[in-house]
Order: structure tokens, then sequence, then C-alpha cells
């Protein structure tokens, strides 16, 4: 059975804005939500009088956030309507750079083409960072052996040269089972994708293509559910939801096993699979669209961290937030380097 963190907030803010509706009629006055909730920004400083549309798409890593973020801001401004997409963080770019949407995810930073892409259409980029994923190696919960895994065991499992010649789990590790290795992974659009074979394979993009790709990571989650020997990786978030169907493994970089947790993210030991997710938001569309800044405004308010947190991912320190409001109040632009 797979757990829905986003059903568990999505109860919690109906219960708080019913609350709050109560309280408006009783006093006469804007009811105003517990001091440091995250829904108190919402209904204090998104103002109800925005109106209009927000196209969001990009990576699926973080696809979570941005829903939580769009949901909770379309409770206070009902006439603000916000699509999200997950359909990679490549094939965002690509809608981005097209001006289908305002606001790309990215689980990995923009390429050098993909900048010259969008600036060929005259679309401007803004780069933000938003959270901070810890990218998890997760087995089956029926698999015993695979407790911890070096970065080198994964690059015998994910280098180009593994494609049908590495398919046991004892090629990986000789105390492990003579037992197939089924594999799950996203696909070659996923910024995941990019940016764990850049780490484990040493070059971004460079990977065995005989395994089932998905640039959605419940495909890949439901595959590792479905069978004992299967192995597969994915944003933090997706195992968060999913922690009581798939088990996550151990990475050992060179100093020992290391979990993935959040603890373990900020004190900087579970390395090199912990990684900055970042949204880009069109500078044009920042500029001529009162409800894409205010939702840019609300996403980076450290005051909804903890919508962040409620998704698996770490949020970022509240002055990292603030860093990133004023590179976005300045319109500092992304260019290629």
């Amino acid at each position: 059975m797979f757990l829905s963190v986003r059903s568990m907030r999505l109860a919690y803010s109906v219960s708080l804005v019913a609350l709050l509706a109560g309280l408006a009629a009783c006093g006469g006055e804007t009811a105003t939500a517990p001091e440091g909730d995250a829904t108190d920004t919402a209904s204090t400083e998104a103002g109800s009088d925005l109106s209009g549309t927000i196209a969001v798409d990009g990576s699926s890593t973080v696809f979570p956030i941005s829903e939580a973020m769009a949901e909770e801001f379309q409770r206070a401004n009902p006439d603000v309507q916000i699509t999200v997409g997950a359909s990679g963080t490549g094939g965002g770019f690509e809608k981005f750079c097209n001006g289908e949407t305002q606001i790309s995810d990215a689980s990995r930073e923009v390429k050098p083409e993909e900048i010259a892409n969008c600036e060929a259409n005259g679309i401007e980029m803004i780069e933000l960072p938003v959270a901070t994923d810890a990218l998890t190696v997760v087995v089956n919960p029926e698999n015993d052996w695979a407790q911890c895994l070096t970065i080198e065991q994964l690059n015998t499992v994910w280098a180009p040269e593994a494609e049908g010649t590495v398919d046991n789990w004892n090629q990986v590790d000789p105390s492990f089972p003579d037992a197939p290795l089924v594999l799950y992974g996203p696909g070659t659009d996923s910024g995941t994708f990019d940016y764990f074979t850049e780490i484990v394979n040493g070059e971004e993009g460079a990977s065995r293509s005989d395994y089932t790709a998905s640039e959605d990571d419940n495909v890949l989650v439901q595959g590792v559910v479905g069978d004992t020997n299967a192995l597969g990786y994915f944003g933090y978030a997706y195992y968060f939801e999913n922690q009581d169907s798939v088990k996550a493994v151990a990475v050992d970089a060179g100093s020992g096993c290391v979990e993935p947790t959040e603890e373990n993210v900020l004190d900087g030991t579970y390395e090199p699979l912990s990684r900055p997710l970042r949204i880009y938001v069109s500078k044009q569309a920042m500029e001529e669209n009162e409800a894409v800044k205010a939702f840019v405004d609300f996403y980076l308010d450290p005051a909804n961290k903890e919508l962040v947190a409620g998704t698996g991912y770490v949020p970022l320190a509240d002055d990292q937030y603030s860093e990133a409001q004023t590179k976005f109040e300045s319109g500092e632009v992304k260019t290629a380097e």
C-alpha cells in the first residue's frame, strides 16, 4: 500500500481553512493562521484579488514541492489556476524555452545549450534554489542482502559496459545470492538520470539502457515493489511516501555506509548523492504576470518551508531562501558560463 503525504497535507489544509473561515465569520475581520504555520503566508500575504494562469513543468523530483506550493497558493487565491506537470527536467526546459510554461522544475542545473535555446526564443531565466534532495537507491523489502552499496558497486550495475553482461546480483558482490538483477530508473529526459550517471559512472548520460525507464517515479516505485530482485533509484520524496513498500540502501562513498536521511544531508555525510533542487522562472513572465511573481514569492517564503519538509525533501536555511528572494527581486538572469 502506498502512503500519500499529499493526502494528509490536503486534509490538514482543508481543516485549517475551515477553521479560519469560522474565525473570520465570528470576528468580522480577516483571520490569520497560527503564528509560524505555513498557511499563514498564504492567507495574509498572497493577494486574494489575484487572477491568471501559471504553467509549471519539468522534474518529477521537484514535482511534489511545486504541487504542494500550488495547492496552498490556489487555496488562498482561487482565481489563479496553476498546472504542474512532470515531463522530466529536459522535457520541462523544452517547454519553458518554447514559451509554453512560466516556471521550470529542475533536479539539475540548466545546460548551456538549453540557455541558448531559451535565448534564441527571447526567454530569459532566473535560477532559484528551493530544496535539497537525497537521491535514493532502493530495493524490495524482501531483499536482505543489499543493505549498503559502494559507489563502485553502483557503477558495476549501471555503467554502459554492464549492459547485457551484469544481470545477476552475485556479479555485484560474490556474497550476494544467485538471483536476477532487475533494474528500474529514470528516463534520459530526467535530471535525476543526468545527475546519477555523472556521479556514479563519471559522465552525464553514460548508462546501460537495458532497464525499465520512466520519467514517472511512481512507475519506478511500483516496479521495485513488485519484484524481490529489483533495484532502482529516484528522488527522496518518492521513497519518503512509500517507505513501507520499498527499502532504502545505504551508500558508501569511501567513508562507510550512510543512509539517506535529513540529518545526513544537513551534516554533509550523505555524499555524493545529495543535490540541490531548483526552479527556473521566466523573467518576462515575472515582470508581466503579477500572479507568477506572487506565486514565486510564496514559494521562496521561509514561512512555507514546511511544505517542502512535508514532501520529504530538506528545506533550505532561512537565509538561503532570503538570498533566493533577493535574486528573484533583482531579476538576475542565468547565462551560459
